[in-house]
């Protein structure tokens, strides 16, 4: 086989790193999009279940604060209507949680079969759809039911963690990833602002608070979908892929049997000491992730209940925050070299711990800033680092697989991280919630400092 030469007389084997980098691009800019979309809601949600407490002739809210009432009886805790709200929001949160980690790995897999655009594509239009549904939710029913399609349609993180490792060799890999960050710090930057913007026109019209919100997310969805439909080009030829549903998934109960998915047991023909490496990723990923999906979860009820933040408020806190995480990211974690991964992983967890300890005692704006600096330098670390280190696995047709279960072990986390933090919170007061958060990230800790740093290439 020969190689072409340009005008310039320098050849085309360049080439392949050009539309690699076109393709994280376009990855980055679809993501950005979406995030934005999908962090409008942040800075909302205390408010909107207050609003919806205001109509407790929903069938289904009227359910959940039964059972809300039966438990705070049996446990003893103060019947306090916002700290109720933080319950209901955990319930809230951790549904969305669970969906998704039902359908990450599946849309995985089927990418591995499929193709990783028509999957993509299908996942956006299921987020359109849930957006839709929002903007119209005027009671409790309609709003789970868009939280419900929502869930279900969020595999397109996933499946771009795999498009980076389709497009890059392992040792490139930590760029993409850091990538994938950057496109979260500017969602939590921009988003949470952007719909506590809306949310405020709105009052000042008199109208629906959350509906402009929702429509913004609705027309920032279509747009993504226009978007990936004409400029992302397929990473996943034909010949790299599986080829049945059978080789791409085996057995789709392996992917949404946690024990199966904490054994990688969906990943077939890798070797022992590859499955072993990624089990131990995979466990503290889940343990990192269930406390702090828990506490993040828990942190807008914690300003809006002691310092009285209001939707602004809140959205400036995580415009804060998001800054703080794309400066590290775009100027730290992307330069990162192939290697040192647990290194800085392990760094970005020492930070969360005082993080925590902070926020427990955090009664004036500067005490709480001083540890959402700390918290954002974590977010912004330890799991761009944890997702490079499980990209090295897997072969080619099995890269889908890899990043789904993965991601669907953080989705199983966060599943269970806001409804287990919210009862703590709930029952026992912030103060606790936070200083056994920041106590059990210990767990983790110390398993990661146990891995060794990765020189696995795929």
């Amino acid at each position: 086989m020969t190689t072409e030469k340009t005008q310039n007389g320098k050849s085309d084997a360049s080439d392949p790193d050009k539309g690699a980098n076109r393709t994280l691009y376009v990855v980055f800019l679809s993501l950005v999009i979406d995030l934005l979309g999908f962090t409008l809601i942040l800075p909302l949600l205390p408010s909107i279940l207050d609003y919806y407490g205001t109509n407790e002739k929903d069938t289904l809210y009227k359910m959940i604060k039964d059972s809300v009432t039966g438990f705070r009886e049996m446990v003893g805790a103060p019947d306090t209507p916002r700290w109720n709200s933080v319950l209901f929001g955990g319930v809230i949160g951790s549904l969305f949680s669970m969906l998704q980690f039902l359908a990450s790995p599946i849309m995985g897999a089927a990418s591995d079969v499929y193709g990783r655009k028509p999957v993509l594509v299908i996942s956006m239009v299921g987020v359109a759809a849930s957006y839709a549904l929002w903007a119209v939710s005027h009671n409790f029913t309609l709003f789970v039911i868009a939280r419900i399609i929502g869930g279900l349609s969020k595999g397109n993180v996933s499946i771009s963690t795999a498009v980076i490792a389709d497009i890059f060799p392992p040792e490139k890999r930590g760029k993409g990833m850091a990538f994938v960050g950057v496109a979260f710090s500017v969602g939590f930057v921009f988003g949470p602002i952007i719909g506590a913007v809306f949310s405020r026109f709105a009052r000042e019209q008199q109208e629906v608070f959350y509906t402009a919100p929702a429509l913004f997310a609705l027309a920032l969805a279509i747009i993504d979908v226009i978007f990936v439909l004409m400029f992302f080009k397929e990473s996943l030829p034909q010949h790299r892929r599986a080829k049945s549903i059978s080789s791409g998934w085996q057995n789709t109960s392996h992917l949404i049997n946690p024990v199966s998915l904490f054994k990688f047991s969906p990943v077939k023909n890798t070797n022992a000491q590859d499955v072993s490496a990624m089990q131990k990723i995979g466990a503290v990923y889940f343990l990192y992730l269930l406390m702090y999906s828990g506490l993040e979860f828990t942190l807008t009820f914690l300003t809006h209940n002691r310092l009285n933040y209001d939707s602004m408020q809140q959205g400036k806190m995580f415009f804060f925050l998001g800054t703080i995480m794309a400066l590290v990211q775009g100027g730290y974690v992307r330069r990162i070299p192939a290697g040192k991964e647990v290194k800085i992983a392990t760094l970005g967890m020492t930070m969360l711990i005082p993080a925590f300890v902070c926020m427990a005692f955090a009664y004036s704006a500067s005490m709480m800033y001083i540890g959402l600096t700390l918290f954002a330098f974590a977010s912004a670390t330890v799991v761009p680092c944890l997702t490079t280190l499980i990209s090295g696995f897997g072969g080619t047709d099995q890269k889908g697989v890899v990043m789904g279960v993965f991601r669907s072990l953080g989705s199983l986390a966060r599943a269970f991280g806001p409804v287990l933090s919210s009862v703590v919170y709930w029952s026992c007061g912030d103060k606790v919630c936070y200083i056994s958060g920041a106590i059990l990230l210990i767990i983790p800790y110390i398993m990661l400092r146990k891995i060794k740093g990765s020189s696995h290439t795929a």
